[in-house]
């Protein structure tokens, strides 16, 4: 009997604790010294306000902020109060409790400011492998460095770093995030909700007007004058990249998105998405309005890159010190398909740069700025890769992020080393490498490919060619492939063989809106298994997954880097590199 009343009074403290009023920053918040935050308090009611009392660290806000926020009796419309305090910081170290009151309930939260130590890096580059998985990183270093006798053959320059630490990714809404509030934490030191990035995802109907949190792209350039650089070859204004400089807590709001990334004006720009810069009017323009943002940046300083070819020649030019580069009018397209197959969209645009060259096009313009740069660089293929269960791709991606990896820490050599180099994932995918798909077993024909799949003993090693130059195997399509499966599936059918003409798509828009069906389109390829899905139905694709991450890092500031930690803490990593604290300085 004790075990029922126990649960009920978790239940009933828990319910409580739901209507009491709602404070952000939320609770145990770590803030920057001097970084910049909206202050907001929710009441569940209408109050009055001559009942509101809220303090911190027991003296009244206004005091402590230095002025006072504006009350809203009824929030949206609705019989609920508010108080907003926009862009306030606060300077001192230590901890700071925060109560809000209204005469009849209280909360109380507590935040921890901290400072950082003098400036110890000029730079810091954060490569983000978006939805990098432990079992990408394996295979890619199985096909780019080989193996023999169970030995690998050489080392992925993402592993060959110094310092190495678990992240765990939960967002404050979910134990599960996506890549908005993932690299949100990365940019802002805060916890965010799935689909938010860089505000606190408040009750209001606006995805626009959410308490903020600076970002580490905004502190850079406001205390040390640095430049800023954001370098993905998805849409840049996907979560990821748009993560560094936007606030709002709708990820899809594209066309508002391309507005933030404009009044923000990071240095180097480049990717994808040009869809949502081009003016409605426009032939492929997916914006609504006729706004031309390729206008809007040329004529506030910014050459433009449209190919591989533009790109270079604009970034050798030593005058360049702004760059805006978009390959593609969507996402751009991976490394299996640009150098070999020859799928995606590479018909259209067949131009477009590699991420090394990407990367390398930045690190000619930023390094321009005397004051340093902080630049991001995301392989953000290899998530859409994962989601769609096309491993080979996602593999391929994760080579070419190693790539650039290594050429940067070349780069970064040849300087002293006065550059914080960070690379990690910005949240799982349930994929685990278990082993070979054997298709050379021409003495017993017509086997169901499961029994193909080889374990343990029968795995063996697989036979691709050797790599090229890059890392890359020349051919996917061997007799034994590595078999990496996903522990999140939709219904498909499942072929076991690479999709050699274009990325796969193991589901289709259904019938009726916000649906999906089985793609026939495999139906019929000898040895097709229809796997039923174990995944909600809405779901047409693989979802993320809530294990930790790998960092790893090298130079000035990458000692911080050990053991177990949380997203939010490599904010503060960068932070103290770059010495970005106010009361530090």
């Amino acid at each position: 009997m004790i075990k029922p009343v126990t649960i009920t009074l978790g239940f009933l403290l828990s319910a409580s604790a739901a209507y009491a009023q709602t404070i952000y920053p939320i609770d145990r918040a770590e803030i920057l010294s001097g970084a910049r935050f909206d202050f907001k308090v929710e009441f569940p009611d209408k109050i009055d306000p001559a009942t509101l009392k809220v303090t911190v660290n027991g003296q009244d806000y206004a005091t402590a902020f230095g002025r006072a926020g504006t009350f809203v009796e009824r929030e949206d419309g609705k019989d609920q109060s508010a108080l907003m305090l926009r862009d306030v910081a606060l300077t001192a170290p230590g901890p700071v409790v925060v109560e809000a009151g209204d005469g009849a309930r209280s909360r109380k939260v507590t935040w921890t400011v901290y400072d950082t130590g003098p400036r110890k890096a000029k730079n810091v580059i954060l490569f983000i492998g978006d939805g990098l998985s432990p079992a990408h990183r394996v295979a890619a270093r199985l096909l780019s460095k080989g193996i023999a006798e169970g030995k690998s053959l050489g080392k992925l320059a993402i592993d060959d770093m110094p310092h190495m630490a678990l992240v765990a990714t939960a967002g404050s809404d979910s134990i599960i995030t996506d890549s908005a509030n993932a690299a949100s934490a990365y940019a802002t030191g805060h916890k965010a909700a799935v689909n938010a990035m860089g505000v606190y995802a408040d009750r209001t109907a606006s995805p626009f007007d959410d308490p903020k949190v600076e970002t580490i792209a905004s502190l850079a350039k406001r205390r040390h004058g640095m430049a800023i650089g954001i370098v993905t070859n998805t849409e840049v204004e996907d979560a990821t990249p748009a993560a560094m400089v936007a606030h709002t807590r709708r990820r899809a709001a594209y066309d508002e998105i391309v507005e933030q990334l404009f009044a923000a004006k990071p240095d180097v720009l480049m990717g994808g998405g040009a869809a949502n810069f081009l003016p409605k009017a426009a032939a492929g323009s997916k914006r609504k309005d006729d706004v031309d943002y390729i206008a809007r940046f040329r004529e506030a300083g910014y050459p433009m890159a449209m190919t591989k070819s533009e790109l270079e020649a604009t970034a050798a030019k030593s005058e360049t010190r702004q760059l805006l580069g978009l390959f593609a009018s969507g996402n751009m397209d991976g490394a299996l398909d640009r150098k070999f197959l020859k799928g995606g969209g590479v018909k259209k645009f067949p131009d477009q740069p590699d991420l090394t060259e990407q990367v390398q096009a930045a690190l000619n313009v930023l390094s321009r700025n005397e004051a340093g740069f902080f630049l991001m660089v995301e392989s953000g293929m290899i998530d859409k890769y994962a989601h769609l269960l096309d491993m080979e791709r996602a593999v391929y991606d994760t080579i070419m992020l190693d790539n650039a990896v290594r050429q940067t820490r070349d780069w970064a050599r040849a300087r002293s080393d006065d550059t914080l180099i960070l690379v990690v994932a910005d949240h799982n995918h349930p994929n685990s490498l278990v082993g070979t798909v054997n298709d050379d077993m021409s003495t017993t024909p017509n086997v169901p490919l499961r029994e193909r799949v080889g374990t343990y003993d029968k795995a063996g090693f697989p036979n691709y060619p050797a790599p090229d130059a890059e890392g890359y195997p020349s051919r996917v399509d061997v007799s034994r492939r590595l078999a990496i499966f996903s522990a999140s599936l939709p219904d498909h059918y499942e072929t076991f063989r690479p999709k050699l003409d274009n990325p796969n798509e193991p589901s289709v828009k259904g019938d009726a809106p916000g649906t999906f069906k089985i793609n026939e389109k495999y139906k019929d390829v000898p040895g097709a298994v229809l796997r039923l899905g174990n995944l909600p139905a809405m779901m047409g694709a693989s979802v993320h997954s809530g294990e930790d991450v790998i960092l790893t890092a090298t130079g000035p500031g990458s000692d911080r880097v050990h053991g177990s930690m949380d997203n939010t803490e490599i904010f503060r990593i960068m932070a103290d590199a770059l010495g970005l604290a106010a009361a530090g300085q």
